[in-house]
């Protein structure tokens, strides 16, 4: 049986040279929430899965990631690290496995040019190469109401997903689920699936969507947005196939440690590496 992982995520922001790790609420209301390198330490100590990297401005700023945090970051951490944000180029995946990423996550810039992820598995492989899919609930009465979509039904009624660009500041109106199965024709070998419903509310995972996206593709999808409890991390694993669950504010703000969480999970039966 595979293990599922736990993986925390640091947002992070550049309003400081050596960088911050802010978190939001439905990727707004930001906060600060702590240094990223002593964050990744000791989320490492407490026997993190993988940690994700998310440098939230990049891709708006039109700027290059920051590879220099990641560089100092992989000093003292020895787990896999997925680094996004600002990966526009073959290059710049090149450089961030370079300066000790494992793999790197892009959304704007795969959006935008499709074929980035095609070239980009080439070059370092599947294994490196995630995308990134922030989405949002769009309700309508009936499925005919948005025939060109993949329209499902939720325990809110008829929805589909609607893909968002720039840290969540552009929707593009592209239906995620259909963007993931491309995604994967393309040579993606990893999803980083985030509710933008979800983000920051502690409301708990979609669901829906987690499985929904789950369900069209094959590869390995990490579920992200709403965890408030270990409770919710077990729903996700439960009710749907995903191979991950990532989080933020709980531990950021020391409402649950890592070891805490899979302690919960294995406890009900939930396969996790200790």
């Amino acid at each position: 049986m595979l293990t599922k992982r736990i993986i925390p995520c640091l947002d992070c922001d550049l309003q400081v040279p050596e960088g911050r790790v802010v978190k939001g609420v439905e990727f707004k209301e930001i906060k600060y929430a702590g240094n990223p390198v002593e964050l990744a330490t000791r989320y490492y100590e407490e026997g993190a899965d993988e940690v994700v990297v998310l440098d939230i401005t990049a891709s708006h700023e039109r700027r290059a990631t920051m590879a220099d945090v990641i560089d100092r970051l992989t000093e003292n951490v020895f787990m896999p690290i997925c680094v996004g944000g600002g990966i526009r180029k073959v290059d710049d995946y090149i450089k961030m496995l370079k300066a000790g990423a494992d793999k790197c996550s892009t959304n704007t810039a795969a959006i935008k040019n499709p074929s980035l992820l095609t070239e980009a598995s080439k070059v370092v492989g599947s294994q490196a190469v995630v995308i990134g899919i922030d989405a949002k609930r769009r309700y309508v009465s009936h499925p005919d109401d948005a025939k060109d979509k993949i329209v499902i039904e939720t325990d809110k009624g008829y929805c589909w997903f609607d893909c968002s660009i720039y840290g969540g500041r552009e929707f593009t109106g592209m239906d995620a689920i259909a963007w993931a199965c491309e995604c994967q024709d393309r040579g993606a070998g990893e999803i980083l699936l985030t509710s933008m419903d979800g983000d920051g509310t502690q409301a708990g995972y979609d669901i829906e969507l987690n499985k929904a996206i789950n369900d069209a593709v094959d590869i390995p999808v990490i579920a992200s947005g709403g965890v408030g409890e270990p409770k919710d991390i077990l729903d996700v694993f439960e009710k749907t196939d995903v191979s991950a669950a990532l989080a933020a504010s709980i531990f950021h703000f020391n409402q649950y440690s890592i070891g805490e969480v899979k302690e919960y999970l294995k406890e009900n039966n939930v396969a996790v590496r200790l």
